[in-house]
């Protein structure tokens, strides 16, 4: 039986030799590749076409949300397996209604991520378990209330002000960060202006926080799978 074709996306080289240590025992799973930026990502993932890509969402250059989508946009059949230290509700949310198969905390890792690579890969949905726990109970809230949507406080921020969050939180200017992203300092100006009203935050310090506290970029703290 062909092995499955695994590609990570993590910055953290402790944490990717961590992850391909824990994956080299496990029969019928192949790591045939490892980056450390979600540009990487999206060009391996076209390139090699592995059949599960592992990726963390706070990574350098693009983030895993936007890598995502990016991914999914040239190849709506990939299968991406998120795997972050975070797990706030609106970017789970997001980043599953981007066509992400699953969405694992890094810290239990070690204990689920053989069987969950084998579940995507069966073309199967896999969530840790707090987290399929908050969505089934919010879902179950939605439904009793009538609201079509899983959370009513959680703001729905389009890929692109992810993508400039990231970038605010990095600490690049306007004209940095549209060069960066190839649009103009005026668009720049319109995303960031939208990411305070919907998140009601209104300074650069604030968003950079909201940036570390969701898992968009990380702090100092860093965490190692054993």
């Amino acid at each position: 039986m062909k092995n499955i074709t695994v590609l990570i996306a993590e910055d953290h080289a402790i944490v990717r030799e961590g992850l391909c240590m824990l994956l080299k025992n496990e029969e019928g799973i192949e790591v045939i590749a490892q980056v450390e930026d979600g540009r990487e990502a999206v060009k391996l993932a076209a390139k090699l076409r592995p059949d599960v890509i592992v990726m963390d969402i706070a990574m350098p250059h693009l983030n895993g949300i936007e890598a995502t989508r990016q991914i999914m946009q040239a190849r709506p059949d990939a299968r991406v397996l998120i795997l972050s230290a975070h797990s706030d509700d609106a970017y789970v949310e997001m980043i599953m209604g981007l066509g992400a198969s699953g969405y694992l905390i890094k810290q239990i890792a070690s204990q689920i991520l053989p069987e969950a690579i084998r579940r995507v890969h069966q073309g199967k949905k896999c969530l840790s378990p707090t987290i399929a726990e908050r969505r089934k109970h919010h879902r179950q809230r939605a439904h009793d209330r009538g609201e079509l949507r899983t959370s009513k406080d959680a703001p729905v921020l389009t890929s692109r002000e992810v993508e400039v969050l990231q970038l605010i939180a990095e600490g690049r200017a306007n004209k940095e960060s549209a060069q960066e992203l190839h649009i103009s300092v005026k668009t720049i100006e319109k995303h960031r202006q939208s990411l305070m009203d919907k998140l009601n935050i209104h300074d650069t310090a604030g968003l950079t926080r909201h940036a570390i506290a969701t898992g968009i970029i990380e702090s100092s703290v860093q965490i190692t799978i054993v």
